[in-house]
C-alpha cells in the first residue's frame, strides 16, 4: 500500500532502480505548544528524529523558523525543554549561519552521529505568526493573528488576562488591563489558551476554531497598560532601555542612571529584580529621556521624575541599559 504521508513528499524524492532519497532536505516540523514553537525533529528514514543541543544557538533556530515560515527565532532552549523525543537522535553539533535554507545545509557532526541523550533534545521558539491590535491605539483593540496569508481573530471562549498579558508583552504595549470587546473582524478564527508567563503567543497552545464553536461576535480584545518599554540585547530581560512614544522607539540617557531607575524597568517587564547597570550597543533615533530620578516604588519608568520627553542633553554613547535577574522575586 503506499503511504500517504510520501504522496505529499513527491515534489522531493529521487526514485532509481534501487533507492529512493531526498534531493533537497528532510522535513523538519516542531514537537510542542503551536507549530511554531516545540522540539525540533528532522523526518529521516522513516520516523521523526531529534537534535541535539550541543552548540545549539540563535543561528540554528532561524534556520529552522524560516524554513517553518514561522518568523524570526527569539530562543533556542536547551535540556529537552519542550520534553524527549522517542525515536533516535539524528544531528550532533550542528552550526549554522543563520542564512541557510534548511536545516540540513548546516554543518553537523553527520547523521546519527552524536554523544547526546534525548535529555539534550533542541527546541525552538519562533515568533510565530504576526498580531496586532484594531482599535483604538497600537496597545489597545481586537486581537488579530496573520496565518495562511490574511489576518484572522480569536476566540474568546478561553480567553482570559493570561492570554491578554502574553499580547502586550510580544507588542511591547506593557502590561494587560483588561479584555474586551472591540467588534467583528473577519476571517479564519483562532482558539488560544496561556499560562500567562509566555512571552510569545506561538508559545501558548492554539489552534483553528469551527463555526459551529465560535463566531466573529465573540472575537476577542485587550487593553494594554501602553507604557511601551523593552530591552534591546541578547536576552528579553537584559539590554539598552528603550520606550515607545509618538509612534517610534527611543532610547534614555544615562545621566544619574542608578539601580532604583533599573529596578523600575525590570518590574515593569516583569523581569525580577535588577542586578546592575550595564553599556550596550549605541540606539537610534530619539532619545526620549534624561535625568531619570525614580525611588524604585514605581510601576512605570514614565511615573518616576525626568526632564521632559525629548528633552535631554545627550549623545547614544551614553544609552542607558540594565541586566534583570529575569526571574521574579519569591513572594
Amino acid at each position: 500500500m503506499t503511504n500517504p504521508f510520501l504522496l505529499t513528499l513527491c515534489p522531493f524524492l529521487h526514485f532509481g532502480p534501487h533507492f529512493m532519497h531526498f534531493i533537497d532536505y528532510y522535513p523538519v516540523r516542531l514537537t510542542g505548544p503551536s507549530r511554531c514553537a516545540g522540539r525540533v525533529e528532522i523526518y529521516y528514514n522513516g520516523a521523526w528524529q531529534t537534535v541535539c543541543d550541543d552548540g545549539w544557538d540563535l543561528n540554528d533556530a532561524q534556520v529552522v523558523c524560516s524554513q517553518l515560515n514561522c518568523g524570526v527565532a527569539v530562543a533556542a532552549p536547551h535540556s529537552a525543554h519542550f520534553g524527549k523525543g522517542a525515536d533516535k537522535i539524528l544531528f550532533d553539533d550542528v552550526a549554522c549561519t543563520g542564512s541557510e535554507t534548511h536545516l540540513t545545509r548546516c554543518s553537523h557532526r553527520g547523521y546519527l552521529v552524536h554523544n547526546c541523550s534525548h535529555n539534550q533534545d533542541a527546541g525552538v521558539i519562533c515568533s510565530g505568526e504576526k498580531i496586532r491590535l484594531i482599535g483604538p491605539s497600537r496597545c489597545s483593540g481586537r486581537v488579530e493573528i496573520f496565518t495562511n496569508g490574511s489576518w484572522g481573530t480569536v476566540c474568546n471562549n478561553s480567553w482570559d488576562i493570561n492570554e491578554a498579558r502574553v499580547v502586550c508583552r510580544q507588542l511591547g504595549c506593557g502590561t494587560a488591563l483588561s479584555v474586551l470587546h472591540f467588534g467583528e473582524g473577519t476571517g479564519e478564527i483562532n482558539e488560544v489558551t496561556c499560562t500567562g508567563s509566555e512571552r510569545y503567543l506561538p508559545e501558548c497552545s492554539y489552534g483553528r476554531v469551527g463555526a459551529q464553536n465560535c463566531n466573529h461576535s465573540q472575537d476577542a480584545g485587550v487593553i494594554c497598560s501602553g507604557r511601551n518599554l523593552k530591552l534591546v540585547g541578547s536576552a528579553r530581560c537584559s539590554g539598552r532601555v528603550e520606550i515607545y512614544n509618538s509612534g517610534s522607539w527611543g532610547t534614555v540617557c544615562n545621566d544619574n542612571w542608578d539601580i532604583n531607575d533599573a529596578r523600575v524597568v525590570c518590574r515593569q517587564l516583569a523581569c525580577g529584580t535588577a542586578v546592575s547597570l550595564r553599556q550596550f550597543a549605541e540606539g537610534t533615533g530619539q532619545i526620549w529621556l534624561d535625568e531619570v530620578a525614580c525611588t524604585g516604588n514605581e510601576t512605570y519608568l514614565t511615573e518616576c521624575s525626568h526632564s521632559g520627553f525629548g528633552v535631554h542633553n545627550c549623545a547614544h554613547s551614553q544609552d542607558a541599559g540594565v541586566i534583570c535577574s529575569e526571574q521574579p522575586p519569591v513572594a
